[in-house]
């Protein structure tokens, strides 16, 4: 390629993206050039997997208004973006965590201060399936180890970030469809499954909702 052709490269751009609805993720720094990324589909893949998405990354918001990304050219230098599946944006503040806080990628550097964990925050971390339900990821669970909640708060809490078909969560199930009868049983890093009025289906919710990436990575497999 002679000068002329690399002078009319499109510069590198720098951002930062969040997972959608998970105010706990401290964001992850991307690289973004048009030689490593030939077309926005593969920049999102690369997303999916560096974030630990429990579902493929198809579409990028802007964390003020919701504004969805169309295309790779419409991304900004310095700015930051939520990585949602097909599901709704949701509008959280995501900027809690502070820059310095940044994880990096293989297309960056990671910031010299890393991000707090569960444990170091003094919490649990779970994450929830919805019973019988196979197109929603699982919900994170975030509990504090030195205040736990009475059950019955606990299921109230469930109910309003599950939002069953069937209404109010009655019963919060291990994967294998066991009941969890108090809070004391929950283990750091499983997973379990929000269970209404209905009987509890056991269906293969990891293996169809949670990549094999996030399995190996993620937080709530930390241990």
């Amino acid at each position: 390629m002679d000068s002329r052709g690399l002078a009319l490269a499109p510069p590198a751009k720098n951002v930062v993206v969040y997972r959608n609805g998970d105010p706990f993720f401290p964001g992850r720094k991307f690289v973004v050039n048009q030689r490593q990324f030939l077309t926005f589909e593969a920049f999102l893949n690369e997303v999916t997997k560096s974030i630990c998405a429990p579902l493929a990354v198809r579409n990028l918001y802007t964390p003020q208004h919701g504004h969805r990304v169309a295309e790779l050219g419409d991304l900004q230098d310095g700015c930051q973006y939520v990585a949602a599946g097909f599901e709704k944006f949701k509008k959280l503040n995501y900027f809690s965590h502070g820059r310095k806080e940044l994880h990096g990628t293989r297309n960056s550097k990671a910031l010299p201060i890393p991000p707090p964990s569960s444990h170091a925050l003094g919490c649990f971390y779970r994450s929830v399936f919805r019973n019988g339900d196979l197109l929603s990821p699982p919900f994170p669970l975030l509990l504090s180890r030195s205040m736990p909640l009475r059950w019955d708060t606990l299921l109230a809490t469930l109910t309003e970030k599950a939002t069953l078909r069937s209404g109010a969560v009655h019963q919060l199930c291990r994967l294998d469809g066991t009941p969890v009868s108090s809070g004391e049983e929950l283990l750091n890093g499983h997973y379990y499954v929000a269970v209404g009025s209905e009987e509890y289906k056991k269906l293969p919710y990891v293996e169809l909702l949670v990549p094999q990436d996030s399995t190996r990575g993620a937080l709530w497999y930390v241990d």
